[in-house]
């Protein structure tokens, strides 16, 4: 029971215990291809025990609790009497049921746990699961009416389930072998007895003949034995990792129990936690409430005394300020009688000043109408005289803008003399050395053509809009263009040449490609023909095997497949292989690839390691046969194989630290 729960381990070693109620997993078997499929959905109930009613589940409940041994879980076969499915199957699918093999007292309860689990035979099955549980057959994912489970499958999915079952079909397939090995064992040994008693009567052929027979049982024998072997050797494998699981499951469970444990006391602290916290909390609240009516009547006592301060203040100001103004009040009274006391006084000097005053003002007035009669005549002058001024200046104004206008006019004829001159210059500049043409030759002669001006400056302004059009006039264009086209000339020869050097080097490695396909070809098929006759020969001429190219269509970078089907077994690929039917292949390909060129030396290095007796004696064969054209240099440790060479080389070490070699040449004895 090693990597099983704790409870589970109690209740099957406990005598109070019914024993013969087994676990889940011991009692359903899958088929060894869709195990790890069904065991995604089967995981949760693997350790479930299965009992026949509902005392037997009390009773172990009682043992577990009254031992504290934790927990376990129970199926009740009575319950499941009545169960019928009534689930639909998905389109492409099939039943988990049809891989899935229980006893008869068990169906009930497959039924119920598989009735609606379904295999699908493509990923396109799960598209239309119609409520149902649908499995990849490789287990690679779970689809649930809402979910979706997948992913890569573990190293040991699929191992739960079925290991009793498992190991019993293991026993029973060792039982079948080993009764074949003695049913072979009594014919050789009854083909054994034929030989001995008729060996004087029968001819020489006829023993050659039995002889054959009895070597081809005797292998066929080696055959059974290793086919033993191998199935005790898996069935060793499989319980070592059986107990491997086990043990991790344990340890699993433990860990998980622990963990439980540990989460039950942190929820119960959190629990007492959460009470003290809650009951902080409430006083917490009420002190609150109390600090917060406390402050509200503390800010309303505040606002009133600051109120009544405030008015206090206030009042202090007011009152001050009255009494500064009945301090000024009274100043001012004091201050407004003197000032009266000496406005009398004044009144009374300004009176008599007055009647001096209008005495003079009368005097005063009578020399004012004097002295104003001489202003009017003097004003009078005054504006007969500015009057004539004012004519002599606007007649000089009007004299002083006649002349600048005569001046401006005088120097715009000068500006438009110099132009017309520098014009006239840049004419005779102009007919002198484009048209070689002298102005002062022909001014004076007479006009030839009857051409109106107007047309003439007409002609003249077009002809000299199509020369600004035509831009500035390059005189090294020619040397340009020359140099130009000697340069595309070159650039295109060169152009010519590159293109004619890419064709001649395109053809050329399509020749070369061309050749080395179709050597490798030959080469490829050479080495597969010798591959199929040198795999017979180190197996038998029932076996098979190939060398297939993955892209046939593309020869310089294609793979190579090798196949190899020994007699009895269809491997998918060569790693499935044992460990000489590997190494047998390997040599296989080795030679065939030699006998397409031979070396003159070939060194081999414990080849023969992983070969049994029989293997090794197909082995040195194939060596002698091909030891005509090379000569073969082997490391071996094996007694037959050393048998089967020329010359042996030993190393010793007869000394401590030094090394001899011993040779022991066998060419001489059979001389």
């Amino acid at each position: 029971m090693e990597g099983y729960p704790e409870s589970i381990k109690f209740l099957h070693n406990n005598p109070d215990w019914n024993h013969s109620a087994p676990i889940l997993s011991d009692i359903i078997y899958v088929k060894e291809e869709f195990r790890a499929a069904v065991e995604n959905v089967l995981e949760p109930y693997l350790n479930y025990y299965v009992v026949n009613n509902l005392q037997e589940g009390l009773q172990a409940v009682h043992l577990l609790d009254a031992n504290q041994k934790g927990k376990a879980n129970f199926f009740m076969l009575d319950k499941f009497a009545d169960f019928r499915s009534d689930s639909s199957q998905p389109a492409g699918t099939f039943a988990a049921l049809d891989v899935v093999e229980v006893d008869e007292q068990y169906k009930k309860l497959a039924q119920y746990l598989l009735s609606n689990v379904y295999i699908a035979e493509n990923e396109e099955a799960i598209n239309n699961s119609n409520g149902a549980i649908v499995l990849e057959k490789t287990g690679k994912f779970v689809k649930g009416k809402y979910t979706l489970t997948g992913g890569s499958v573990g190293l040991f999915e699929g191992k739960k389930i079925g290991r009793a079952k498992n190991l019993e079909k293991l026993a029973e397939d060792i039982t079948d072998q080993e009764s074949v090995v003695n049913l072979l064992k009594s014919d050789i040994q009854f083909k054994h007895n034929e030989v001995i008693a008729f060996n004087d009567q029968l001819k020489e052929g006829s023993i050659k003949q039995t002889e054959s027979e009895i070597n081809q049982l005797t292998n066929e024998v080696f055959a059974v034995k290793n086919r033993i072997e191998n199935l005790q050797a898996a069935s060793l494998t499989a319980t070592d990792r059986l107990a491997d699981i086990e043990a991790r499951l344990g340890d699993e469970h433990d860990a998980i129990s622990e963990t439980r444990a540990a989460l039950h006391e942190l929820n119960d602290r959190l629990q007492a936690t959460a009470a003290q916290v809650s009951l902080v909390e409430q006083d917490y609240q009420l002190a609150e409430q109390a600090y917060n009516e406390a402050s509200a009547a503390y800010n309303e006592t505040n606002i009133t005394f600051t109120r009544q301060q405030s008015k206090i203040t206030t009042l202090k100001q007011e009152l001050l300020f009255k009494e500064n103004q009945l301090s000024e009040l009274i100043a001012q009274i004091d201050s407004n009688t003197s000032q009266l006391s000496e406005a009398s006084t004044d009144i009374e000097e300004g009176a008599a000043a007055l009647a001096a005053s209008e005495s003079l003002l009368v005097e005063l007035m009578q020399q004012k109408e004097v002295e104003e009669q001489k202003l009017n005549e003097a004003d009078q002058a005054y504006y007969n005289l500015r009057n004539a001024l004012q004519e002599k200046e606007s007649e000089l104004r009007l004299k002083s803008k006649s002349k600048e206008m005569i001046d401006h006019l005088v120097t715009e004829i000068k500006d438009k003399l110099n132009n017309l001159k520098l014009q006239l210059a840049g004419m005779k500049e102009r007919l002198s050395v484009e048209f070689k043409v002298e102005l002062d030759d022909i001014l004076d002669q007479p006009r030839t053509s009857e051409t109106p001006l107007e047309e003439l400056q007409s002609t003249s302004e077009r002809m000299r809009k199509r020369l600004d059009n035509m831009g500035e006039v390059n005189p090294t264009a020619i040397e340009a263009f020359t140099e130009m086209r000697k340069r595309y000339e070159f650039i295109l020869e060169q152009k010519n040449d590159l293109v004619s050097a890419k064709e001649s080097l395109l053809q050329t490695i399509q020749e070369v490609e061309a050749t080395a396909n179709q050597q490798f070809l030959e080469t490829f098929n050479k080495v597969r023909e010798n591959f199929q006759k040198v795999f017979k020969a180190l197996f038998t001429e029932e076996d098979t095997a190939d060398m297939v190219l993955v892209d046939p269509t593309n020869l310089a970078d294609t793979g190579i497949d090798i196949v190899a089907k020994p007699k009895g077994k269809r491997p998918s690929s060569i790693t499935q292989l044992s460990g000489g039917e590997k190494t047998l292949t390997a040599t296989a390909l080795l030679f065939a690839i030699y006998l397409i060129k031979p070396a003159p030396f070939c060194i081999l290095d414990e080849v023969d390691a992983p070969l049994d007796d029989a293997n090794v004696g197909k082995f040195t064969q194939m060596i002698k046969k091909f030891s005509d054209n090379s000569q073969f240099i082997i490391v071996t440790h094996n007694k037959q194989t050393m048998g089967a060479v020329d010359v042996i080389y030993g190393v010793t070490m007869q000394e401590p630290g030094v090394s001899k070699l011993v040779p022991v040449d066998f060419r001489s004895l059979t001389n």
